[in-house]
């Protein structure tokens, strides 16, 4: 049976494909955009738009009038920002959503997260209820983890919220910071990256992006409110990452192993220029210290409970690097 869905950041990586992927299967979708121009990718003829952005109570108000279900997957994830931007988008831009739901008698609300809020692997895998053993790098990390505990909150008072976290997206689609693994694949495979991150045993999760999106629709139909479940896909370490996108790229290309303290001297003058003349870093101290750990990860809950499924990681960087090459990308 057809329902009426609401989205947020619905013109992102992962945003965009849920969008599309519930109005082909017959739903009514309506999505919430800055303007029209940022909607170009979203034409469907049961895609509608209405401008606004997570603190235009009144749109959101609207769009989600006589509305099933909602995704929230808008967020802020860039590597900085000046002042409380990622607290006033991550925290109180959620709580403004989870609102207008909750007025709307909304049914069931999914929230994208980050696996990210659950920190490194230190003890082996990751799961949804493994301790967080050392502080935040970034402050994405933290305003999402926050966000978490509000949304717990809602729940006690009886809103059905899910949170989903997925882990390192990638595969077809826009080439932004939400999507970084492709560009990496891209510049690999044109022989325009030279380095490997620390001594490239650090280890990381990637998911392919269609499995995050059935990830999404299965934590709608099936989640338990107040839950997070983790959307990952296959562990890898730089060699193995790099590796495989060799192999299917058809050629192997020297890396130049980059030491981290050489990449932390180097974050720290990014961030200290940014501070200083409002540029934005390439990359934060932070971002580099995440190098020194393990990012494995389990997705045993959501496969049990969910019915997800993990596509293996030579499988999907095949389909990204087939898309590539057809885009001509």
């Amino acid at each position: 049976m057809a329902k009426r869905i609401f989205i947020t950041g619905a013109t992102g990586f992962i945003g965009r494909k849920l969008a599309h992927k519930l109005a082909d299967e017959g739903n009514e979708v309506v999505t919430l955009i800055r303007n029209q121009s940022k909607a170009k990718d979203l034409r469907h003829e049961r895609i509608s738009h209405i401008e606004g952005d997570l603190f235009s109570t009144e749109a959101m108000e609207s769009g989600m009038k006589n509305c099933d279900e909602v995704y929230h997957l808008a967020a802020f994830a860039s590597v900085w920002a000046k002042g409380d931007t990622f607290e006033q988008v991550n925290k109180i831009g959620t709580l403004n959503v989870l609102d207008a739901a909750k007025k709307n008698a909304v049914k069931k609300v999914v929230v994208t997260s980050t696996a990210g809020v659950i920190g490194p692997a230190i003890d082996g895998p990751v799961n949804e209820e493994t301790p967080r053993q050392v502080d935040f790098f970034t402050d994405y990390e933290s305003t999402k983890y926050e966000s978490e505990l509000q949304i717990k909150e809602r729940v006690k008072d009886g809103q059905h919220v899910v949170i989903v976290n997925p882990t390192r997206v990638y595969g077809p689609g826009p080439l932004n910071v939400s999507n970084s693994v492709t560009k990496l694949v891209k510049q690999y495979i044109a022989g325009k990256w030279k380095f490997i991150p620390g001594d490239g045993y650090s280890t990381g999760n990637y998911v392919f992006v269609d499995d995050v999106i059935n990830g999404h629709i299965l934590a709608m139909a099936n989640g338990r409110p107040g839950e997070r479940y983790l959307l990952g896909g296959e562990d890898a370490t730089y060699h193995e990452l790099f590796d495989t996108i060799a192999e299917i790229g058809g050629k192997k290309y020297r890396l130049y192993k980059m030491p981290l303290g050489v990449m932390l001297t180097f974050a720290q003058f990014q961030l200290f220029m940014a501070k200083r003349f409002g540029r934005p870093p390439m990359i934060t101290p932070g971002w580099v210290r995440k190098y020194l750990y393990k990012w494995s990860v389990s997705s045993a809950k959501a496969e049990q409970e969910l019915g997800y499924k993990v596509t293996p990681l030579k499988d999907g960087v095949q389909k990204t690097v087939d898309w590539l090459k057809e885009e001509n990308i």
